[in-house]
């Protein structure tokens, strides 16, 4: 599916529905089409909004996760949003919890799936083989339960990633900067409702952090999605979906 990337000021975004405001957040090598499943999803009943993180144009000295997170800011304040879902995969859920902590008083409720924050077990501090492309291709492969969810496309887009010398050194501080974030300290500040919905053969962030956010955050719920890595709405969508439904519902009672 393809959909039209709105451009204004600093920002460009995608922006499908009328409603209240869904904000998806991507990960670190997270495409737009990652969220496609709730965009068709859900875009009939809310307004279903992805802002294109600027992973790739911060000056190298301030590019890290609270820099994303005052950017998120500045895209709901332009936009006027108010009350947002949040949603968040992988550094796009690290981003918005630390956008929560922040600003609490813009968020209604968070879901949270493949977080980081507390702990992951990422590409680790280099790319060694990144001109290989069976390398890249099986780092890909290793984010999923099915090795078949990584698409020929999504691998091409993650290969050109790593092999662009200007994005891989924003990558590694990007993700440094994250294992340095821990947030284990100030998730007791999160008081709206949080849904974890997690892969239970995620290895990126596997079972045991889903399970200390259910424990640090006051107002959770942890759910499970069987068979499935650390992107539940592209590998099991139906699921995810599903579980979003009547975490929406019931946030909406």
């Amino acid at each position: 599916m393809e959909y039209i990337i709105k451009e204004e000021k600093d920002f460009r975004y995608i922006e499908e529905g009328e409603g209240e405001v869904l904000l998806l957040l991507h990960g670190l090598m997270g495409a737009l089409s990652n969220w496609e499943g709730v965009i068709e999803e859900f875009k009939g009943q809310y307004k279903v909004v992805i802002p294109m993180l600027p992973i790739y144009d911060l000056p190298l000295l301030t590019t890290g996760v609270k820099t994303l997170a005052k950017y998120v800011h500045k895209f709901v304040k332009f936009k006027e949003y108010d009350h947002v879902i949040l949603l968040g995969n992988s550094l796009g859920g690290h981003v918005g919890l630390i956008y929560t902590i922040a600003h609490q008083e813009f968020v209604k409720a968070l879901v949270l799936t493949g977080s980081s924050g507390l702990y992951e077990n990422a590409f680790g501090g280099s790319f060694p083989k990144r001109e290989n492309y069976e390398f890249i291709k099986g780092k890909v492969e290793y984010t999923f339960y099915e090795p078949t969810t990584a698409t020929k496309e999504l691998v091409d887009e993650v290969y050109e990633i790593v092999n662009n010398r200007n994005k891989v050194i924003r990558i590694l501080a990007m993700a440094k900067s994250a294992i340095r974030h821990n947030m284990s300290k100030d998730l007791s500040k999160i008081k709206i409702p949080v849904s974890l919905i997690w892969g239970r053969n995620d290895k990126i962030t596997p079972p045991e952090v889903a399970e200390e956010f259910h424990v640090l955050l006051p107002d959770s719920e942890l759910n499970w999605v069987e068979k499935c890595g650390h992107a539940p709405m592209m590998e099991r969508p139906e699921e995810f979906n599903t579980i979003l439904r009547k975490f929406l519902n019931k946030i909406n009672n």
